[in-house]
């Protein structure tokens, strides 16, 4: 397991490579564009160069991006499903531009309680989007969708139902995977506390789909207690996850092949600095 945090590009995209070498991240996440808007200026070339010139001098591992949160692929309004579409598409083109190991996005709602046919809902989504690219079916770009903390009506707290998504996706041969937030796990309910409860939510995803289609974790400790549906993330170790549950996470060797990344509050750098170098410490001294 590689460790990085989620970094800004406010100051440029090579310069985003700069910082999160700086801070000692193995691997990265961005944001290809603002995350609170439908649409976003193109890429310019000269800066997804200086970007990739950045990327072999300074060594950095595998990138990924994050999508507008304004997407949502299993909602039942065609109209907002239809525009969630079209930014899909346009952030997988982003991603590939960048070649990004994955794509991270967050799936959507189900306003009407049934999960088979929100799952069949972003299926559909993600075929059409994929159809806008062309992006082959063998890319090195995945997209990657994340779990929910299963507040109101969103839809993707349980790894059986993003599983389902994912298989859907796999038959029609497109590259989908997933992204497992530690916080929003914890905040579902589930146990990722102990070694026991990480054995249980991998073996879930390997029952549901396959293990190697977890591509990525965000890794971030969670405010509030197990269960309550309370996205808050808290610096790794100072939560409700503990250093315990952290450690058991790098202990499980099913997920060695992972890419974990950190989502802080708090200032630059030293919530970049002090994070990542708290997981590596946990990498060193697992059993």
């Amino acid at each position: 397991m590689i460790f990085g945090a989620h970094v800004s590009i406010a100051s440029g995209l090579a310069e985003a490579v700069q910082y999160a070498s700086e801070c000692g991240c193995e691997c990265m996440q961005i944001f290809a564009k603002s995350p609170r808007q439908w649409v976003g200026r193109p890429l310019q070339a000269a800066d997804v160069a200086a970007f990739h010139d950045a990327r072999a001098a300074l060594g950095m591992g595998p990138v990924f991006t994050h999508t507008a949160y304004l997407i949502n692929l299993s909602t039942t309004d065609e109209v907002l499903r239809d525009r969630s579409i079209r930014a899909l598409a346009d952030e997988l083109e982003r991603g590939k531009q960048l070649k990004a190991a994955g794509v991270i996005t967050h799936i959507g709602t189900d306003p009407t309680g049934e999960p088979e046919a929100a799952a069949a809902r972003a299926a559909d989504s993600i075929a059409r989007a994929f159809a806008m690219t062309d992006i082959a079916e063998d890319s090195d770009t995945w997209l990657l969708l994340e779990n929910t903390a299963g507040s109101g009506t969103t839809f993707g707290g349980r790894m059986t139902d993003i599983c389902d998504i994912v298989r859907r996706s796999g038959e029609g041969g497109l590259p989908v995977g997933i992204c497992v937030d530690t916080c929003h796990a914890h905040a579902f309910g589930y146990d990722v506390q102990t070694s026991e409860g990480w054995e249980e939510l991998v073996g879930e995803i390997g029952e549901s789909c396959d293990v190697a289609s977890l591509k990525a974790m965000h890794a971030n400790d969670c405010v509030a207690p197990r269960g309550e549906h309370r996205d808050r993330h808290a610096w790794i170790g100072e939560g409700m996850i503990g250093e315990a549950g952290f450690s058991a996470m790098v202990a499980c060797r099913a997920i060695d092949h992972v890419c974990a990344m950190t989502e802080m509050p708090g200032e630059v750098p030293e919530k970049d600095i002090v994070n990542v170098v708290r997981l590596k410490v946990l990498r060193q001294t697992r059993g």
